[in-house]
């Protein structure tokens, strides 16, 4: 495959994302890492912050592109020349929710564009953006399930 896409909002970008952007790389030429800028689930970081935090992280990855957007996945897939997007899945109740997804993407793309799914690593399949932010503000250790920059970050952002 010549260039995939894994979106999501990486409020902010954790260890389980990280995972699943290195094993994806390794599937395609490249790799376009999607920050999806969506105010319903009012990010605590700026989409240009997000998108810094990801390019830090990914910078020993020669094939990583950072790219942000809004709106629709498809209309994204389809100016873009998408051939695939990876979804990572950590659980049953991710599955569900996927599936149905998939399903309506593949029914907007109209053209040959493949949906796959990567199980997360069982070291981070508990972990979520917003269990790591929450455990954080709550002054828990999150240490091993965030990269060093965004626990720079959040350290930052909460002035600690």
């Amino acid at each position: 495959m010549k260039k995939v896409l894994y979106a999501g909002t990486f409020d902010p970008i954790t260890n389980g994302h990280l995972d699943l952007i290195e094993r994806a790389s390794k599937l395609c030429d490249t790799l376009v890492v999607g920050v999806m800028e969506n105010q319903a689930k009012k990010p605590f970081f700026t989409t240009e912050e997000r998108s810094a935090m990801i390019k830090a992280c990914t910078e020993h990855l020669p094939n990583i592109e950072v790219d942000t957007f809004d709106g629709l996945l498809a209309h994204y897939v389809k100016l873009h020349h998408i051939d695939a997007v990876i979804r990572g899945l950590r659980a049953s109740m991710d599955f569900e929710f996927e599936i149905q997804m998939a399903q309506m993407n593949a029914r907007l793309y109209k053209k040959d564009v493949e949906t796959i799914f990567l199980m997360t690593s069982p070291d981070y399949s508990f972990v979520s953006s917003s269990i790591v932010k929450e455990v954080f503000s709550l002054h828990g250790d999150i240490e091993g399930l965030v990269p060093p920059a965004v626990m720079a970050e959040l350290k930052r952002k909460y002035n600690r």
